[in-house]
């Protein structure tokens, strides 16, 4: 994109006229912020006392009285909610008991392990496909590298250290991401207002005061656009690979499963398992529909059964077979392994690699869970577990070494093969449906932070906002594991494809993770770059050895990887275009002025809700609305539903109010704020009654707010006159001293907007507030407007590049995105809102 695109940002503009006139326009200001203005944003040049009396020279009451008082702060409309919760509502993070702790550590093996619980289905017979077994170095060396790439990536990585690095409880890429867009501003889409940083959960804590280098890795990730681009690449790359996943997982797991058949049922080939293990996918995407709450309940116990039976038989062919196995705790085994077989062994590492498939569902499924619950679960029962599993089918290669094919089954004592069989094939479906269900939620966030197209979204539980059904990602995922499962029939060549996912997936965490450790935990510079240095090339190693399996299946997920990230990037360009021409293209406050509190037309009972991206300003869309309509709503709300980079955004925080021009234009701009894991659930009548709540709540608050200012002001007049006559008597002017210094502070009195210490050093007759009759008149128009009804105007959008644009532009935006427009879902279906109450108008947006 264009080096200048980012830097365009919405201006701060306020109207200057009578007491009575309200806040046009401009940023919110924090609450926590020394900024005592009348509630628009200000230059940052401008000083934050303000002068109340500007003739005086600075010598005597004016010069004191600006250095010991500020101005009550008059409420800014964008603060209103996030006053009321400054106090009441702060964010705590998850407290549990032991108990809590162990019930949620037995629950995260059905939901967090399945994949990874499912690797010694296939490990070793992909391992061995490529180093054949001809001597125990083989097998020891084999070993060794499972073990101890179980011990540093998923236990050193992930359960010490990512864990950590998670956004207020939730996981994954996204949350890394948004938790580096709180701290710094690399969101590319640019409608970031102060008042977003009052949310109870978007604050963050700095443990270390070595600041310097964090601020100036902030300034320089602010300033440059490309880092930003960079940034959002890696994202959405690191996003694309757990999409291809999603794809892969089902595939990998199901047919692992089922070629457990091939040497039990005599004529059972190929062809029956790639039969077999499609009518299994097809029954398992065909049941998402219905939601996994209904047979979450069987998961855990399933998977606790499942990592039982690897843990026993592991033991079982451990002392059976050959018990020298456990030398493969020795790390030179590696070194052994390598110098055999040399470039062979580098084409294992690719098998090797699979062993930790699924390791980044402990991040992502975090918001789930606790911390603590995942590292009891993964500390005390899958880790040893699968050591057990692996050195039980390393003891059985010893003895047996042609049984590498089928190693697993092979290894399973006769009598209970078909048990084990059984619960092999519901684990791997509970594998394939934790990551199935991870990729609706990866989706669903893209969405929110728009990275991916408008998708219809089914909440298939009434409890769990997480569980979410994404019908179209559900259809092509299944289409997409049936031509894998069709194409490559073996495992071993869909493990060339699924190895390049997994390490690609840790990469990207990898770096993000870096990134937080230098942005916001302020790490030491050493430790921080001995974590990528360690993790990241171990990674860049593995890496290395997927990447040599290209030609032999490894293309696909870097075809879908690019595919998703094409869509993803494609889109966020497109929409992040579109909103800089809508701040472009804004309505001035001049022209409103103009036109009168009429609005050149006629204004008629009700209320208009109008849809627009737009956080600050009149949008232009409002222009083509007067222009096309023979009149206009009493009552004007631009409504902007706005997701922020928090999880959650609580109920009592959505809202955020400002009016726009003065008080007879019955005009107000609400931004309605969301988290990117928010369920937007509530119907368009419950959405209006809490819309109107709020305004109400604004409406009064502002009136407050102006008769304590107005109180005031009159209030210090009265005491400069008689310091003045005092002055004049040979007085000291001393009176000026009994004004306190306003503290800077959070607000903790939802009800005022001046704090207790300082209300108490006034006068009663200064801090009495008497019914404001045109509150009352504004507060009935509102409610004779509501009865009227709700109306609601949205656009209809077309995004063309300019005439003068590059071709490669044109193309994009033109076509591809043009075409992601057409068939998303449409505007009205997306923000829930009455068909029949729906007025629409033509908008083109040229970019």
């Amino acid at each position: 994109m264009e080096g200048d695109d980012d830097r365009i940002e919405e201006s701060s503009v306020r109207l200057v006229g009578s007491s009575n006139d309200g806040i046009v326009d401009g940023g919110g200001v924090g609450v926590g912020e020394s900024r005592w203005v009348d509630g628009s944003e200000v230059d940052s040049e401008s000083p934050p006392w303000s002068l109340l009396d500007e003739n005086d020279s600075g010598q005597g009451y004016g010069s004191m009285r600006r250095r010991l008082v500020k101005k009550p702060k008059r409420v800014d409309s964008f603060d209103v909610e996030a006053m009321e919760i400054a106090g009441p509502h702060p964010h705590h993070s998850k407290d549990l008991s032991v108990w809590q702790n162990l019930a949620l550590a037995f629950q995260t093996l059905g939901v967090v392990y399945g994949d990874l619980g499912t690797s010694p289905l296939y490990v070793f017979t992909d391992v061995f496909s490529k180093v054949p077994i001809r001597s125990e170095v083989d097998v020891l060396g084999a070993l060794s590298l499972v073990i101890y790439t179980i011990a540093l990536i998923p236990l050193a990585k992930y359960v010490f250290v990512v864990l950590k690095a998670n956004d207020n409880g939730e996981g994954g890429t996204f949350a890394l991401y948004s938790l580096i867009c709180r701290y710094a501003k690399v969101n590319m889409l640019p409608n970031r207002q102060p008042a977003d940083e009052n949310i109870s959960s978007f604050r963050l804590k700095l443990p270390t005061p070595e600041l310097e280098r964090a601020l100036n890795i902030k300034e320089t990730l602010e300033k440059r656009s490309s880092l930003k681009t960079v940034l959002l690449l890696l994202v959405l790359t690191g996003t694309s690979m757990v999409i291809g996943d999603g794809i892969l997982t089902p595939a990998m797991s199901v047919m692992s499963a089922v070629s457990g058949l091939q040497g039990e049922i005599p004529g059972f080939g190929t062809s029956a398992v790639v039969v077999v293990s499609i009518i299994i996918l097809l029954g398992l995407f065909s049941i998402q529909r219905f939601g996994t709450g209904k047979v979450g309940f069987m998961f855990a116990p399933v998977l606790a059964l499942w990592f039982f039976s690897l843990g026993a038989i592991g033991i079982y062919n451990l002392v059976k077979h050959d018990i020298r196995v456990l030398k493969a705790l020795n790390p030179a085994y590696i070194y052994f392994f390598f110098k055999k077989n040399s470039s062979a062994a580098w084409s294992a590492l690719g098998g090797c690699v699979l062993c930790i498939t699924g390791a980044e569902a402990m991040f992502a499924d975090l918001g789930h869970f606790s911390v603590q619950s995942i590292q009891i679960a993964f500390t005390c029962v899958v880790f040893p577990c699968l050591l057990l599993a692996y050195m039980g089918q390393a003891s059985y290669l010893m003895k047996y070494p042609d049984s590498a094919s089928r190693i697993f089954y092979d290894s399973v004592p006769e009598s209970l093969f078909w048990p084990v069989f059984v619960i092999a094939t519901l684990a791997a479906m509970i594998a394939s449906q934790a990551m199935i269900s991870a990729t609706f939620s990866c989706v669903k966030q893209a969405m929110a932070l728009g990275c991916f197209p408008r998708l219809k979204i089914v909440h298939t539980s009434r409890k769990l906002m997480g569980q979410i059904y994404i019908p179209i990602i559900n259809y092509f995922l299944m289409i997409m594991c049936i031509i894998v499962v069709s194409i490559f029939q073996r495992t071993t060549d869909i493990a060339n494809a699924y190895g390049i996912a997994e390490v690609g997936v840790m990469i990207v965490s990898t770096t993000l993770v870096t990134l937080v450790m230098l942005l916001i935990w302020q790490t030491n510079l050493f430790l921080a770059l001995c974590f990528p240095l360690v993790f990241g090339s171990i990674e860049l190693i593995y890496l290395s050895a997927v990447l040599s399996k290209i030609l032999e299946g490894g293309w696909l997920p870097l075809a879908f990887a690019t595919f998703f990230l094409c869509v993803m990037y494609t889109w966020n360009y497109g929409s992040v275009l579109k909103y800089q021409s809508e701040v472009r293209e804004k309505i001035s406050m001049d022209f409103m002025l103009e036109l009168g509190s009429t609005l050149g037309t006629v204004r008629v009972p009700g209320i208009g809700l109008l849809y627009n991206e737009l956080v600050q300003g009149v949008p232009s869309i409002f222009g083509q609305f007067l222009l096309s309509l023979p009149a206009i709503h009493s009552t004007i709300v631009f409504v902007c539903i706005k997701y922020v980079p928090v999880p959650v955004v609580p109920q009592e925080e959505r809202f955020l109010f400002r009016r726009v021009c003065p008080k007879d234009y019955h005009m107000f701009r609400c931004v309605a704020r969301y988290g990117y894991k928010d369920v937007r659930k509530e119907g368009h009548h419950v959405f209006e009654q809490l819309l109107v709540e709020s305004l109400e709540k604004f409406l009064r608050r502002e009136a407050q707010d102006l008769a304590i200012e107005s109180n005031l002001n009159e209030y210090f007049d009265n005491v400069s006159e008689r310091s003045r006559d005092s002055g004049a008597a040979g007085g000291d002017g001393t009176d000026e001293l009994r004004v306190p210094l306003m503290h800077d502070q959070r607000l903790e009195d939802a009800g005022s907007s001046i704090s207790e210490e300082t209300s108490s050093a006034f006068p009663s007759s200064v801090m009495s507030l008497d019914e404001d009759p045109s509150l009352e008149y504004e507060l009935s128009a509102l409610r004779e407007a509501m009865d009227s009804g709700f109306t609601y105007l949205l656009a209809h959008g077309d995004v063309r590049a300019k005439k003068n644009s590059l071709f490669f532009k044109k193309l994009v935006i033109n076509y591809f995105y043009a075409f992601l427009r057409k068939n998303c879902r449409a505007g009205a279906a997306n923000m829930s809102v009455p068909h029949m109450n729906i007025l629409q108008v033509g908008m083109t947006y040229m970019v």
